[in-house]
């Protein structure tokens, strides 16, 4: 362990999920961004560790992304170091864990002599680029039925009503990326298109749907984490989810605005956790999940309807705050007049969450 400036050559920062190599459990760690390796920290309190808990050598690096070997942590990166050893990060978003791996594979190129760097994907082009004519379609999607390496089936909540037995459109372009029948994500859009073409795989929910409609043809397949498709055999729909049996479900259904991982304060235990927080609209609710467990249930919601959100002074410690802070703090004061106190990484991030917030209440 080591301390380090916080400014001194940080490529990139900011918060992943590491799998641990002793106990192999799921642990927040804030990650930083060297010219020749990556470095993690612990938070302790609100408050980062001023020394660094492991580092990751990112010479001869190879990296995985996307990684899909674990069933409910779609968003993984593999980084294999020069000595064949394993790390395993989560991020919070698609858009965040592709920024990762494309900042890290950067680096691991720089560090490479010369003569041996190689193009990344989006720069190889030729003989390597899609050619539909030599894809055997009705061999993909075979392969995506596949029980043991296929495409993992979900549920999943749009608008009040519950689908089984279908995927988003992103989780499509990661396993075609993953399993190597596209080289890029933009050339796994073009094949997942082709099977839409072919109506091996259906829009199911509004947003896929309208997509399919009104898009133009190479844009008719969306590569997003709310767009929805099934196998066109296996579609069911089981109906809409009325708000007084499944009020749970009704929350869920909102769009997703905004994800992240920020700190909050526990309201029995005044102890400050990282959490997984996502922000929905129509209707509007702040929901926050336990990064470090595999369950895909929130363990708490915010009501945003008539709340207030406000930034706290970084000068000292608010009054309802507990503990070493590190700063970036802002309150939600629900119509319940229930107080939650909630920390962002830095300034910027704390002001995008509460002007988006304020949007919805």
């Amino acid at each position: 362990m080591g301390t380090e400036s916080e400014n001194n050559g940080v490529l990139k920062e900011g918060f992943l999920v590491k799998r641990g190599h002793v106990v192999q459990n799921w642990k927040v760690r804030w990650f930083v961004l060297k010219s020749d390796r990556l470095l993690y920290f612990k938070y302790e309190g609100g408050k980062r560790d001023s020394c660094h808990r492991g580092t990751i050598p990112l010479s001869d690096c190879k990296i995985t992304c996307p990684y899909l070997e674990y069933e409910n942590r779609p968003l993984v990166i593999k980084l294999q170091t020069s000595t064949s050893e394993e790390h395993f990060l989560e991020s919070c978003t698609r858009e965040e864990r592709d920024e990762w791996a494309a900042v890290i594979g950067e680096v691991v190129q720089k560090l490479k002599p010369h003569d041996a760097q190689t193009p990344s994907p989006s720069q190889i082009k030729g003989s390597t680029s899609l050619q539909l004519h030599n894809v055997n379609l009705s061999q993909v999607v075979d392969s995506m039925y596949d029980v043991h390496t296929g495409i993992r089936l979900c549920s999943h909540v749009e608008q009040g009503s519950s689908y089984s037995n279908c995927f988003s459109g992103s989780a499509v372009v990661d396993w075609l990326v993953f399993n190597k029948l596209a080289l890029t994500r933009v050339e796994a859009v073009t094949l997942a298109s082709a099977l839409l073409d072919e109506t091996s795989l259906r829009p199911i929910g509004i947003r896929s749907a309208d997509a399919l409609r009104n898009a133009a043809l190479g844009e008719q397949f969306l590569d997003d984490s709310t767009a929805l498709y099934c196998f066109s055999q296996s579609f069911q729909k089981r109906g809409s989810v009325k708000a007084e049996k499944s009020r749970s479900a009704v929350e869920l259904s909102g769009k997703v605005v905004k994800r992240g991982y920020l700190l909050k304060q526990g309201h029995k235990v005044k102890n400050w956790k990282v959490r997984l927080f996502v922000l929905r609209a129509e209707p509007g609710f702040l929901h926050y999940y336990d990064p470090s467990k595999d369950d895909i249930t929130p363990v708490g919601s915010i009501s945003l309807r008539g709340c207030l959100v406000s930034a706290l002074d970084d000068n000292g410690i608010p009054s309802g705050v507990k503990g070493k802070v590190q700063g970036n703090l802002f309150k939600i004061i629900t119509q319940t007049d229930t107080h939650y106190y909630i920390q962002a990484p830095t300034h910027e991030e704390r002001m995008d969450w509460i002007q988006a917030i304020r949007q919805l209440t």
